[in-house]
């Protein structure tokens, strides 16, 4: 295949509007063990309790929180996202979800990781999310 020596090594994408990784949750690992179903409870209700400071519904029920496993020994990783990468809060609200779930007794390490991959939408949420913003 003949070359039009034009060609560059790397063209950039400028449509890719996707942000790279949280440098602070980048390399959170979900944890090895035995899970903890009687944790489990305690520690969702506890993510119930963080909100979207735009949206005033909490982040379970917006479908933010993508993974949650709880292990044996109070270990506990939550993947999320945001409703939008250039969502205000980016930078707090994984410390803000850490915070809450630390809170829980019997919590003894929370790892929080924020993705933006695949990117949220309205389909995510609980049927309750959506009738309280009128979206049903």
């Amino acid at each position: 295949m003949a070359s039009s020596g034009h060609e560059t090594e790397h063209e950039p994408d400028y449509f890719d509007f996707a942000p790279e990784p949280s440098a602070a949750t980048e390399g959170v690992e979900r944890p090895d063990g035995e899970d903890d179903a009687a944790l489990l409870e305690p520690v969702l209700e506890a993510l119930k309790t963080v909100r979207d400071p735009e949206i005033p519904v909490n982040l379970v029920d917006l479908g933010l929180i993508y993974e949650l496993i709880v292990k044996k020994g109070g270990i506990v990783f939550v993947e999320m996202t945001l409703t939008t990468p250039a969502c205000p809060v980016a930078q707090s609200m994984p410390g803000e979800v850490e915070a809450a779930v630390a809170a829980v007794p019997g919590v003894n390490e929370v790892r929080v990781k924020l993705v933006w991959s695949p990117p949220w939408d309205r389909d995510r949420m609980s049927e309750e999310a959506k009738l309280e913003l009128g979206l049903m």
